[in-house]
């Protein structure tokens, strides 16, 4: 996925995000949050249905609104020996901090959510954290994937947001797993990109965690975006003949990688982050070099796991088509607000931020979950292979 380029959280965006969440804010500071005193489970939805991130918000309202009609569909769901039926608020952020800080404001003084799912990009997420935490509610980010999100600038753990996604560094982490244990590789080359967080993040957290394994990065090799001729550096990786490559960058600039190296004769395993998960890797490499490939993601329609497969007979039944990326987190964003409130025993604010912050082993089509003490999932990272341009296979690394 590339929605890491698009929405990377600088300083200085995060900044301006907190000062947009004056324009409107919730009413009472420091209360409790909101109760169910009816059988509504009031779930809120803050995403960006139009403007830059229109298309990402979208997929995540279908994901949000099967996971709540399957659970209606049964009648509801029993917490604390009272039946409940979800209740979706939705909202459009228009792509702009400074609404998605005055949708959160409606949500809990208005519409009174328990909790909030959304919006979709790490920018306009943090820009509602500050009127949520006002309120006493909790947020699910389905994507925001940049790792200060649930931190204040202090370095706390932010109280009421939580995230479905894994962070930057933890899928660099199990690339370097999925390198030394399943493909059993002992000498790396890396590849990177060294003009964003992103590129520069991976390749860190890769290079640790391969070297504490065991394995040998034999060179670093660093290029920028837009960059076009890797055959210098190219040459540089195969005369330290590695027996794979780490490739942390997007796939503008990875598929012309793939496509030189493949044509220079170096034929060995490629490894990725989901910044090469799109189709346009393959039409940028050519089909026929895009074999040998492997990158992490959050969510594979490869997958065979009972309840992906369910999922996707679900999804397609409603909607036609296969799910993606962000439908699939945000359908687990509202399953594990539901499940926190179960584990707690009540419909309320209080009760949904306990659960999530306690949450274990809950079984989503991402992942299993597990919230760690600064909110970020550990969960399962899957990894797509690419052969002849197409993915083919699915691997999870746990």
């Amino acid at each position: 996925m590339n929605f890491k380029k698009m929405f990377g959280l600088t300083a200085a965006t995060m900044m301006s995000a907190a000062a947009l969440t004056g324009c409107a804010t919730a009413k009472t500071a420091s209360n409790g949050g909101n109760k169910t005193s009816d059988n509504k489970f009031r779930i809120g939805l803050n995403l960006e249905l139009s403007g830059a991130a229109g298309s990402y918000g979208q997929q995540e309202k279908k994901g949000a609104t099967l996971a709540a009609d399957e659970i209606n569909k049964k009648g509801g769901v029993k917490i604390g020996g009272k039946t409940y039926k979800i209740k979706l608020y939705v909202s459009d952020n228009k792509s702009s901090t400074s609404t998605a800080a005055s949708v959160a404001a409606q949500m809990v003084n208005s519409n009174k959510v328990v909790a909030q799912v959304g919006p979709a990009a790490t920018a306009y997420a943090t820009a509602s954290i500050a009127n949520l935490t006002k309120a006493g509610v909790p947020m699910v980010g389905p994507s925001a994937t940049a790792a200060a999100f649930t931190q204040t600038k202090s370095g706390q753990t932010q109280k009421y947001a939580f995230r479905a996604c894994f962070i930057d560094p933890y899928q660099g982490k199990k690339a370097a797993e999925f390198m030394y244990n399943k493909l059993k590789k002992r000498k790396v080359a890396i590849v990177a990109d060294n003009s964003t967080d992103y590129g520069t993040g991976l390749t860190k957290s890769f290079s640790a965690e391969f070297k504490k394994l065991g394995g040998k990065v034999v060179t670093t090799q660093y290029f920028q975006a837009g960059d076009k001729d890797f055959n210098s550096t190219l040459t540089t990786v195969k005369n330290k003949k590695p027996d794979a490559i780490y490739l942390p960058g997007y796939y503008t600039e990875i598929g012309l990688v793939v496509k030189q190296a493949r044509e220079m004769g170096i034929s060995v395993p490629m490894v990725g982050a989901d910044g090469m998960g799109s189709p346009k890797l393959a039409q940028i490499a050519g089909k026929k070099n895009a074999s040998n490939i492997y990158y992490t993601t959050h969510f594979s329609t490869k997958s065979k796991e009972p309840q992906v497969v369910k999922f996707m007979k679900a999804y397609k039944a409603k909607y036609g088509e296969e799910p993606a990326t962000f439908t699939s987190l945000a359908y687990d964003s509202v399953n594990m607000v539901v499940e926190a409130a179960k584990k707690e025993g009540e419909v309320s604010s209080s009760a949904v931020q306990k659960g999530l912050a306690s949450l274990k082993n809950f079984k989503g089509v991402t992942g299993n979950i597990t919230m760690d003490s600064k909110h970020n999932p550990q969960k399962s990272v899957v990894v797509e292979e690419m052969e002849k341009g197409a993915v083919t296979k699915a691997y999870t690394v746990k």
